[in-house]
């Protein structure tokens, strides 16, 4: 095992589920944001973590109980560019997934068309974790697949919010911001990015992840999450996406649980047309227009 490697600490397993939500999620629930392990996988060295295992059938299996019709598989930086496990699960899925993937950024179209047919509908871009693309890459990328109608998903920092808001209207891409742009939620810290995140979903491709509430504090109530979602559900509902983050990677404490979360997020967007539009159609649009 290398220093890297070492260095890469093994995340904790996803709790399984041992009660469903209060309410059940609405029909045909879209999980925007989850990832797939495959134990022969080869893992990319540097990486921030070593995942637990957690299969395609997992999810399946996960996403049958909870009443989840279809996903999108977003690759995780320990895989780097090798798309392979994703592509599989696309492949296996055909009218259940779609994907997004970490591409080279001069990436051929060829291949981007091929990967376009697998059901591919997006190319993240990662400044939190290694082996994620950096920010550097989005016109690049921009240029390469906005013919194909693809997104850009951006997992970044919350100081990289503003920057952000002036630079990815001229792409000509629609854009996604993962787990709301990693925005602090202690002491309502919240507060002062929330305009930010409302200036990047006034933005005609803009969209934001309603997700991973304990990646943004480590209070075990999770407060100001609900105030944020709320905020963003009366302004944008047109804007906002609802993920699982199954199976919650780079965790070795405090590991959610999922009925817990699916819980919290409905009680949070209380009106039933919102619901319908961060659960179901905002998703359905983006992802599974063809």
């Amino acid at each position: 095992m290398s220093l890297a490697d070492s260095q890469a600490p093994l995340c904790l397993p996803h709790l399984p589920l041992t009660r469903l939500p209060v309410k059940p999620l609405p029909q045909g629930t879209i999980d925007t944001h989850f990832h797939v392990f495959r134990p022969d996988a080869p893992l990319n060295t540097p990486r921030s973590y070593t995942p637990d295992i957690a299969t395609i059938a997992d999810w399946i299996a996960f996403a049958d109980r909870l009443g989840i019709s279809r996903g999108i598989l977003v690759q995780p930086s320990v895989y780097g560019r090798d798309n392979q496990v994703l592509v599989e699960a696309l492949a296996a899925f055909p009218d259940r997934l779609r994907g997004i993937v970490v591409i080279d950024p001069e990436t051929d179209p060829t291949e981007i068309a091929r990967l376009d047919r697998l059901g591919v509908r997006g190319v993240r871009i990662n400044t939190r974790n290694k082996g994620g693309l950096p920010l550097t890459a989005a016109e690049t990328l921009a240029a390469g697949i906005r013919d194909f109608g693809w997104s850009l998903q951006l997992q970044i920092s919350p100081d990289q919010i503003d920057d952000l808001a002036g630079r990815l209207p001229h792409l000509g891409v629609r854009f996604v911001i993962d787990h709301l742009g990693f925005i602090p939620l202690a002491d309502g810290a919240w507060r002062q990015h929330l305009p930010a995140l409302q200036r990047l979903a006034d933005n005609p491709g803009g969209y934001i992840k309603l997700t991973a509430p304990y990646r943004l504090t480590r209070e075990r109530g999770y407060a100001g999450f609900a105030e944020v979602v709320r905020a963003l559900a009366a302004s944008h509902p047109d804007k906002l996406l609802w993920g699982s983050d199954w199976p919650h990677t780079e965790l070795w404490s405090d590991m959610p649980d999922d009925a817990d979360l699916i819980d919290r997020m409905q009680d949070a967007i209380s009106a039933p047309t919102p619901a319908r539009s961060v659960f179901i159609e905002n998703a359905e649009m983006l992802f599974f227009g063809r």
